[in-house]
């Protein structure tokens, strides 16, 4: 038995008005997750944590079987390890965006334009957060480069008790509000009011003005934790496995519970990712003896930040057509039976623009018993289903371990 995760995140939505008042999932052409809706075990599960915020960390963390309450220690951590950046005991680390802010004169007065800039490439964001890392670090500050527009800044002796606002949250508000605040709130918002002056006369930033492009104007500090301590994935389930995925946080859950990350070329984390490259990566990694692999898609989490429900359904019947039915295909020609869990990991409301804790469906399939629900995969469909999984972690073990 082969064990396969899908997960779209953000995938999951509220009615939308332009769309007759029916969520993407309600909309998209599925007829895979429809099909193993149908014959498969269909229900919601709370991936979020009362208390928790509808981080992809927290909820991913609960997906993967990680009980977030006991192993969560932060987002940032997770990116660290992903990168390759050592931490040590003392070290608290922060998600540092390149974000688009609005003109006014004063810091304080301007408004979240953009929270990725445009999606910066890599490329260019790696020049961009190496002149920030040149002009500010210090002794205990240091910046590194990511991927687009994530990147890390690691303080030594840095504090944990100081409020963050992820800036996918803010969109199109003004920031005043949403200043750091807490322990070291004024070296943090010293750095990002420092980092203008460095990004608004750089080489790429005027390149890309020149081409009508969304220049970067400054770094965005959140995400702030410590070095994170989780349990092998193998060890916790008995099962040896993969993650694929083009986001540093995904990377970083994987290297830390001890599994295989693997790299596809041209994966990037939106909705014109290489699918066909993901796709076929993970039935590789299935193949040369993984017993399970967790294929991560954030397309529909990018586009639900956007506001933009047309290509957040595109990225849906995407996610539908070239994973799961590559894979459904590829199983079935080979002789493996397997079961495949789709689901996202929290709804990213398009009209929203932002994360939101409510449950999500999920839909477990297993290609050697089949069920019959004979309902379609969608928000309403599920809840009618009367199966609901209030400890979402704890659905990792009936997925792999459990009957269907």
């Amino acid at each position: 038995m082969k064990y396969i995760v899908v997960l779209g995140d953000g995938m999951a939505d509220n009615p939308i008005e332009e769309l007759g008042n029916k969520t993407i999932l309600d909309c998209a052409c599925k007829p895979n997750m429809d099909e193993m809706a149908a014959q498969g075990e269909l229900g919601m599960v709370k991936t979020v944590q009362d208390g928790m915020k509808p981080g992809s960390d927290v909820a991913n963390l609960s997906v993967m079987g990680y009980d977030s309450r006991k192993y969560y220690s932060g987002r940032s951590p997770l990116e660290a390890a992903s990168m390759g950046v050592p931490m040590k005991d003392t070290d608290v680390t922060f998600r540092c965006n390149l974000v688009t802010l609005s003109d006014e004169e004063n810091y304080e007065d301007k408004t979240m334009l953009d929270y990725s800039s445009g999606e910066i490439t890599t490329a260019e964001s790696r020049e961009l957060m190496k002149a920030v890392e040149e002009a500010l670090h210090t002794d205990k500050i240091h910046f590194y480069g990511g991927i687009s527009y994530r990147h890390l800044m690691i303080w030594d002796g840095g504090s944990t008790k100081v409020e963050l606002t992820p800036p996918h949250d803010i969109s199109d508000k003004k920031v005043t509000e949403h200043l750091p605040k807490g322990d070291g709130a004024y070296e943090l918002l010293r750095l990002m009011k420092a980092s203008e002056e460095i990004l608004k006369s750089h080489p790429v930033n005027k390149k890309r003005v020149a081409e009508g492009k969304r220049p970067a104007t400054s770094i965005w500090i959140w995400g702030e934790g410590t070095k994170p301590q989780l349990d092998s994935f193998e060890g916790k389930f008995g099962k040896k496995g993969a993650v694929i995925s083009a986001v540093d946080l995904i990377k970083g859950i994987a290297k830390c519970a001890q599994m295989e990350s693997i790299d596809v070329e041209g994966a990037t984390g939106t909705y014109e990712t290489n699918f066909d490259g993901k796709a076929q990566a993970a039935y590789d990694a299935l193949m040369r003896g993984n017993d399970f692999v967790y294929i991560h898609l954030e397309g529909p989490d990018e586009c639900g930040h956007q506001g933009d429900a047309p290509n957040k359904k595109l990225a849906v019947e995407l996610i539908d057509e070239k994973i799961i039915g590559f894979l459904r295909k590829k199983l079935d020609e080979a002789g493996e039976d397997y079961r495949m869990m789709v689901l996202p990991d929290h709804p990213t409301p398009v009209k929203l623009k932002t994360h939101v804790s409510d449950p999500v469906p999920y839909i477990i399939y297993d290609s050697s018993k089949k069920l019959g629900t004979n309902k379609p995969y969608n928000e309403a469909s599920a809840k009618t289903t009367g199966v609901y999984v209030e400890d979402g972690y704890t659905l990792m073990e009936h997925f792999l371990n459990g009957d269907n």
